[in-house]
């Protein structure tokens, strides 16, 4: 987690907010020091806060008529994505083999950051055949944008990325500090109140549209429901999950 310093909490504070470009509002503070003036000079220590983005209940549930919603395509979530990054998707290395299709990602994932001026430093983990990106950077708020949506941008461009630079089928997360794990514990949520909602009112809903790994835990949470059913419609990056009631026969 990102530390700031100043000779005071509220000027620690402020340099941690415009490095983060995120309002007060938007982080988690956490003072570790108070910071001293010290006597003549001696003695005397900055003040340290640490900041974490906040991850919003952003997902909307929102009630469906008897037909599919109009989804529409928000700009804002490619737009913050240099053009020149998304166009090198179509120019990708193609038929290589798994640890060299992951290498390129981390490179392509690591200009993008640069270009995004939030540069990080790229890691990779394993986790159930899933390697995560962890970008590690002094600004979280640039790469994951505002509600999520810089992060899934880049999600889709990595998804793209991969799949036209392996040989083989890969899967792959990019994540930002704790966002995904946050946002993970939020779809839990969110499926549960989801599921009562169909339940109570006998009619589907639709959800906004989500990266193919949240949809696939929203599925996974319902999927012990025998109420209800779960299935996805649209293309991808617009692609977006219904949870309807499932069919009784008598």
């Amino acid at each position: 987690m990102p530390i700031y310093e100043g000779q005071t909490v509220e000027e620690a504070l402020a340099a941690g907010l415009a490095a983060l470009a995120l309002t007060k509002e938007q982080v988690t503070i956490n003072v570790l020091e108070e910071g001293k003036k010290g006597f003549f000079g001696i003695g005397k220590k900055n003040a340290r806060v640490s900041l974490e983005p906040v991850v919003t209940e952003e997902v909307i549930i929102e009630e469906v008529v008897e037909t599919a919603p109009v989804v529409e395509i928000e700009e804002e979530v490619v737009a913050e994505v240099p053009a020149e990054a998304v166009e090198e998707t179509s120019t990708a290395l193609e038929n290589l083999g798994d640890e060299e299709a992951l290498t390129q990602l981390a490179l392509y994932l690591t200009n993008i950051s640069k270009e995004l001026n939030a540069p990080a430093m790229v890691k990779t983990s394993r986790e159930h055949g899933t390697t995560v990106f962890q970008l590690e950077t002094q600004k979280q708020g640039i790469l994951i944008g505002k509600h999520g949506k810089t992060l899934n941008a880049l999600q889709y461009l990595a998804q793209v990325f991969i799949h036209r630079a392996a040989k083989n089928k890969l899967s792959v997360v990019v994540n930002v500090g704790n966002y995904r794990e946050k946002r993970q514990a939020i779809l839990k949520r969110l499926a549960e109140r989801t599921a009562e909602k169909v339940d109570r009112t006998g009619r589907p809903v639709f959800l906004e549209p989500m990266p193919a790994f949240e949809r696939k835990q929203i599925h996974s949470a319902l999927s012990k429901k025998d109420y209800v059913k779960t299935h996805s419609e649209g293309d991808e990056p617009y692609r977006y999950l219904v949870v309807e009631p499932a069919k009784k026969y008598f």
